[in-house]
């Protein structure tokens, strides 16, 4: 029965456990010596936190994948000289609507106005006859060829499935072309299933130049394993510059986790590496200064704070180490790739 006199019954002990706590601490808090406690309670706190981040960051084994983006830089005047593949057109040809669309198209391609040449060849195509079969295999080339030039890889890959091209095989004038177009087109269409199939066709009907296409793509994605297999006295002097010039990204991260700021300053990042120190150095000490003066819950927060921080210095250093290595990669690697042809671009051979 509830008492008479309207006091409340006791607490559970589930319930008084937490505030009892919580009140025993307090009080062995202050009654310690002036901060020893409390000091030894922080050292605890951050050895827990700390040592164990350094230590994995110094022992994790991992591979330092970089992800350049090295693109080619074509001249006008290089497209402009590379001969078409196909007859000239006959003079009836010319005067049909379909070839004076066709003439005008084949004007805008020659100074590389690639949009209004692509739109010229479609109206040529819509109006060239059945019967013209060559001519109209003709027509979808170039159109694929001018989404290609403006590294419209998408539309290229469309307008390729979408079209009779797909029937023909290594004895069409352009088959090879086709197929280096085709294959980097897929590739960057994240595409790789089919860009593989591109490949193989290459490999049995223009080794050369899948080989060429191999070494390229390896170069522009930076993998090192293929490229360590290359027997270019070329590419191992790039293996080897590289290597003396790059960053390690795990010392760069070990030495955040040590002390604040080293890896920016390993990495030459003078205004990062402050920064970081400083940020850090400051809510180390408001976090000692809390757990000094007994704000236990105040001391927390802070340390909270500063241990995201810490962890954002330590995977800061990682990404900028990351940077410096993929900028390092381009600057070498693109002069090689540009004086040995390398550049899916470069190995056409044929152009408008």
């Amino acid at each position: 029965m509830p008492a008479s006199n309207g006091s409340k019954l006791p607490k559970t002990t589930k319930e008084r456990a937490p505030r009892r706590t919580t009140l025993q601490l307090e009080n062995k808090l202050q009654s310690c010596k002036p901060g020893a406690t409390r000091d030894k309670l922080f050292s605890m706190m951050w050895m827990r936190w700390l040592f164990p981040l350094v230590f994995l960051v110094g022992c994790q084994k991992r591979v330092e994948k970089i992800e350049p983006q090295i693109h080619a830089v074509v001249q006008e005047g290089y497209l402009r000289q590379l001969p078409s593949p196909f007859a000239p057109l006959t003079e009836a040809e010319m005067s049909a609507a379909w070839g004076k669309e066709y003439q005008i198209a084949l004007g805008f391609a020659h100074e590389l106005d690639l949009y209004q040449a692509m739109t010229g060849f479609k109206r040529a195509f819509f109006l060239a006859p059945a019967d013209a079969v060559e001519r109209r295999l003709e027509l979808q080339y170039n159109i694929l060829l001018s989404y290609y030039l403006g590294k419209r890889y998408a539309d290229v890959v469309y307008t390729y499935e979408k079209s009779e091209l797909r029937s023909l095989g290594a004895s069409f004038l352009a088959a090879e072309d086709l197929l280096v177009m085709l294959y980097e087109s897929y590739l960057q269409a994240g595409e790789g299933a089919k860009a593989a199939q591109m490949l193989e066709h290459l490999k049995t009907h223009f080794p050369k130049t899948q080989e060429k296409l191999v070494l390229s793509t390896a170069l522009k994605q930076a993998d090192f394993a293929t490229l360590e297999r290359s027997s270019d006295p070329a590419v191992q002097d790039l293996l080897t510059q590289y290597d003396g010039e790059k960053k390690s990204v795990k010392q760069a991260q070990t030495l955040n986790a040590l002390l604040p700021g080293a890896g920016y300053a390993y990495l030459g990042q003078k205004q990062s590496a402050v920064t970081a120190f400083f940020l850090n150095g400051l809510f180390i000490a408001a976090a000692y200064h809390f757990f000094h003066k007994g704000h236990l819950a105040a001391g927390i927060v802070t340390s909270g704070f500063e241990m995201g921080w810490y962890i954002g210095g330590v995977n800061g250093a990682k990404e900028a180490a990351t940077l410096y290595n993929e900028r390092i990669w381009e600057r070498q690697a693109t002069p090689l790739m540009n004086r040995q042809g390398l550049f899916p671009v470069f190995l056409l051979h044929y152009g408008f």
